[in-house]
């Protein structure tokens, strides 16, 4: 091979598919880490994986000695960053029969999710089809469109984890627009796009090579070789719909509190009521978020429930996931990040539950 035909071979590697998108990359040494993040807090609000006492948090930062990338998930998804768990629409004044209605003012600066896990940022995507859809979200879409996801890939999953399962996969650059992976002494730094390839342009980063991306590979596919597989049927929309009626809802919705925990961490689920706070010349609706596992989240004014019980709820959550998303979104409302698995109060695995689902003839 002449010289000039290995350039260009190494180019194309640089420029690889890799993690199933078309990635530019580069490497971020890790002794220039800091320097990289103190930049990008000048210029936006930075949001990174924090230590508060035994828990990782994705929380605002405004120092790099703050950051904790050496972790396994935080204990709750960052669409709080996009989503709020309490927002504001807007506030209003009544006065001599006239009303004046005030609008809270967008993001004022762009925002950075730095260092989230490649099942978070794959979560984005459903989000971004839900409150970007046909019917826009002006809230989340101003939040969302300033915002540059930065992921870090995971060397080692949690064995909680079960991304592969749910169609991404550790080191899966789906919703991000740079991917971050863990060579020892730096990171593989794979760009998505312009925004990542804009950051990309920073001094931090330096030109990638043949060690870099082999090592890279090696590591993408030990994380994936450790995962265990999560044993269900390749139909799982058209089985579920199947057994709709089926009893074995009961069964498996017996033990669950109804507590709402799993859908609170949970970085695709969305649900939110809206309501009113003040008096009766002034006030402002708020957005908060719901969760239909809570027994009045569909109780309707004149009394009547339909999903009275748990095994109702229950069920809606598995099928939203699992079937109506698909349909709706095309994609699945489940990303694998196993925190419904870890959190539950009383141990109940959503591995499990589609296992059962996937066994066996609807009665």
């Amino acid at each position: 091979m002449t010289r000039p035909q290995q350039a260009a071979g190494n180019e194309n590697r640089r420029h690889s598919r890799w993690c199933g998108l078309i990635a530019l990359s580069k490497i971020l040494k890790k002794q220039r880490l800091p320097g990289l993040l103190e930049r990008l807090i000048k210029e936006r609000q930075v949001f990174a994986p924090v230590k508060r006492g035994e828990i990782i948090l994705i929380r605002e930062i405004d120092s790099p000695s703050q950051v904790l990338l050496e972790y396994k998930n935080a204990k709750e998804s960052p669409k709080a960053v996009l989503f709020p768990q309490r927002e504001t629409l807007f506030r209003y004044r009544t006065e001599r029969g006239k009303a004046d209605v005030e609008v809270p003012s967008g993001a004022a600066r762009g925002r950075v999710l730095f260092g989230i896990r490649p099942c978070d940022a794959r979560g984005l995507l459903l989000l971004d089809k839900v409150f970007g859809g046909g019917c826009s979200d002006p809230y989340y879409m101003d939040r969302r469109n300033g915002t540059l996801v930065v992921s870090l890939g995971c060397a080692e999953p949690n064995p909680s984890c079960f991304c592969l399962s749910m169609g991404g996969g550790p080191c899966s650059a789906e919703g991000s627009d740079v991917l971050l992976l863990d060579l020892g002494d730096g990171y593989l730094a794979e760009a998505a796009g312009e925004k990542g390839a804009a950051l990309l342009e920073d001094q931090a980063f330096e030109e990638s090579d043949e060690r870099s991306l082999d090592l890279a590979e090696k590591t993408k596919k030990q994380a994936e070789a450790s995962m265990k597989p999560v044993a269900m049927k390749e139909n799982l929309e058209g089985e579920l719909e199947r057994r709709f009626s089926d009893p074995v809802w009961k069964d498996l919705a017996e033990s669950c509190l109804s507590c709402g925990i799993c859908t609170y961490l949970c970085p695709t689920c969305h649900c939110f009521d809206l309501c009113e706070e003040g008096s009766g010349q002034a006030g402002e609706r708020i957005r908060i978020w719901d969760t239909c596992q809570f027994p009045l989240f569909t109780q309707q004014a004149s009394g009547f429930n339909p999903r009275p019980t748990g095994k109702e709820r229950f069920r809606q959550r598995i099928m939203h996931k699992f079937s109506y998303l698909p349909e709706t979104q095309g994609l699945l409302g489940c990303v694998g990040c196993g925190r419904c698995v870890t959190e539950c109060p009383v141990n109940l695995d959503i591995r499990e539950v589609l296992t059962s689902l996937s066994e066996g003839n609807a009665r």
